[in-house]
This record gives structure tokens, C-alpha cells and sequence, in this order.
């Protein structure tokens, strides 16, 4: 059945597409029959503090604004990421800046951390939390740092996130590692990272409720860079690390054709393409600490899930799996 959906909505541009389908679910789940059957029962996990009914979690970007957080609730989520949030609105970068690469079951997206900002998403979250006083899904917030802001000043957008949220999220992200926003990625030097992650840390030191803070990295880090951050959480207690970002390799891609490729120009890719890799990349950092690992990237099946375990995650997030294998996948991973 989502095949010949997934057909129709891939008609449209995948930007419209993604709004056209969720607003359309926003109504379906209000039918009494469609709740139940994305209902299904696993082992809760506990994990720095927190129960996660089951490990299956949404990764930032598919909810920025946090506009679908019941329908989220209703596909039965174990947790999701909010965000990315900015302080300030921004618009992101120019239409198109979402493409499918259907061959390789992959996504090319230079969104640009598009969102309606700290004050939008904040309203949205006090009304969920006010609505739903039992929800079990868990919510993080993915926190950024607006485009007009200097890297050198990037603290400061972490810092009024990370403050202006606290009382409203289950726990935080801290994403360094999207390829676009210009220079960015600066920001995963341990010296930047350093700076960033003790001034959030000492704001949880004086909060009567502890959450936890995760690190967003990026696929296309040298493993001296992901070593260094993994010493890192050595000298800083953030609690983990979410493996992994988009990557800019273009040499992932094994079907697409590569003068389409070179048309979409900048972006980063996720999806099937994105597998190996971030494996790869749990498995060095389990080799190396005991920290938590969230795995993302590339999963779209229980096989690919399972290989993400296997690898060394605590935890799971799906994206691009979700949009080419569709809402069932939630079910199918959280009960393997």
C-alpha cells in the first residue's frame, strides 16, 4: 500500500511532498482505526536517566518547527529530535534544496537549518507538553546556530537554545555538523567543541532537573578528529554522541547518475549510501568508550537496524528510511 502512495507523493517535489503527506496524516490519524495500527509493545530501555519505551527515534530535520509532534506521538516513536532550532527565524537556503536520488535510496538536502525559530518551536512544545501531561515519547531538541552568526560568537546561539528549551525538552543535540551552513563544521575542532559543550554543561549545573546532551557528528570526520572528540567526553560529561550527520562524499553514491549528481550541486546525502559509514563510525567509537551512541544513518529495513546494534548503538534514528520504506518501519525496527 505505501508503494503505490509513495509513487503519488513522489510526483510531487520532495520538499512539497514531505508537507502535502504529513498534513494528510495529521487528518487520517484522527480516524479511530488508524492509531492502532502503528501500536506495538517492546522492552523499555533506560538510558542516562531516561526510559525510552523503544529505541527508535526521528532524527532532526523531518520535524523542525515541531508542527507534527501528535502525529509523531501516533506512529508510536520511541523518541524524536525536534529542531534544528535556531534562535532567530531563518529561511534557509534557496528552493530546490531537497532531492531524491531514488537509485541509491538517498536524499541530497542544503536546507540550511530553515526554521521559524526559538520562540515558534518553544509555543508548539508548551502546548504539546500541556496536551498530552503522559506522553511516553521522548523529546530531544537538535540546537544550532544561526547563519549571520559568527563562528566565534556560535556559543552564544547554543547557549540561548539551550536555555530558552530546557524546562520543554527530554534531552538535547548539539549539531555541529550540518554541511550547510557555511563553516559550520569549523565548530567540530576540538578547541570549538570544547568551548560550546562546557558552557551548556554549566547551565545544567544549575537546574534543578539533570538532561542529557548529545554531539551530532559529521560522516566525513578523519578518525584523529572523531578520536579527538571521543577524548573529549572525557574531559566534558556530555553523555554521547549521534553518528551521524549528512555526508558531502559524493563517492557513496553507486546508481545515481552522476551528471544528475553534479546538476543538484551542494548538499549532503542520506540514506542507504550513508550505511557503511556510519557504522563504521559506531563501531570506532564503541572500540574506544562506553559512552551512548543514537545510530543514524542509512537504515530502512530490520536488517540495516539490526547492523546499527551490531555496530555498537544504544539507540536508533531513521530519515531517509522513513521516506522511501514509509511509517511501517517504525513498527518493523522496534520489534526486532
Amino acid at each position: 500500500m505505501y508503494k503505490i502512495l509513495r509513487s503519488i507523493f513522489f510526483l510531487l517535489s520532495p520538499e512539497k511532498a514531505h508537507y502535502t503527506t504529513m498534513r494528510l496524516f495529521k487528518m487520517a490519524s484522527k480516524l479511530p482505526f488508524v492509531p492502532p495500527m502503528f501500536q506495538f509493545t517492546a522492552e523499555p530501555t533506560k538510558i542516562d536517566g531516561l526510559t525510552f519505551k523503544n529505541k527508535v527515534g526521528l532524527a532532526a530535520g523531518f520535524d523542525k518547527d515541531g508542527k507534527f509532534l501528535a502525529e509523531l506521538y501516533t506512529l508510536n516513536f520511541g523518541f524524536i529530535e525536534v529542531g534544528t532550532v535556531t534562535p532567530k527565524p531563518q529561511s534557509g537556503n534557496p528552493k530546490p534544496r531537497l532531492f531524491r536520488l531514488k537509485k541509491d535510496r538517498a536524499l541530497i538536502n542544503r536546507m540550511g537549518f530553515n526554521n521559524e525559530g526559538l520562540k515558534a518551536l518553544r509555543t508548539r512544545l508548551q502546548a504539546f507538553r500541556k496536551k498530552e501531561r503522559n506522553c511516553d515519547m521522548l523529546i530531544g531538541v537538535n540546537i544550532g546556530k544561526n547563519k549571520t552568526t559568527p563562528n566565534e560568537n556560535a556559543v552564544d546561539d547554543y547557549v540561548k537554545c539551550y536555555e530558552g528549551l530546557y524546562d520543554l525538552a527530554d534531552f538535547f543535540i548539539v549539531n555541529v555538523s550540518s554541511p550547510n551552513t557555511p563553516n559550520l563544521r569549523e565548530l567540530q575542532n576540538k578547541g570549538e567543541l570544547k568551548k560550546i559543550l562546557s558552557a551548556l554543561i554549566a547551565i545544567r549545573d544549575t537546574q534543578e532537573k539533570w538532561k542529557p546532551l548529545y554531539l551530532k557528528i559529521a560522516p566525513d570526520l578523519t578518525l584523529t578528529q572523531l578520536d579527538e572528540i571521543v577524548e573529549l567526553q572525557n574531559e566534558i560529561a556530555f553523555e554521547g554522541i549521534v553518528a551521524t550527520n549528512t555526508s558531502i562524499d559524493r563517492s557513496i553514491l553507486k546508481n545515481s547518475n552522476k551528471i544528475i549528481v553534479t546538476e543538484i550541486g551542494a548538499g549532503g546525502i542520506s540514506g542507504a549510501p550513508v550505511l557503511e559509514i556510519s557504522n563504521t563510525f559506531v563501531k570506532h567509537i564503541r572500540s574506544k568508550s562506553k559512552m551512548t551512541i543514537i545510530g543514524v544513518g542509512g537504515i530502512e529495513d530490520a536488517a540495516s537496524g539490526q547492523s546499527k546494534y551490531d555496530a555498537g548503538a544504544d539507540l536508533i534514528e531513521i530519515y531517509s528510511g522513513f521516506v522511501y520504506s514509509g511509517p511501517g518501519l517504525v513498527k518493523e525496527l522496534g520489534t526486532i
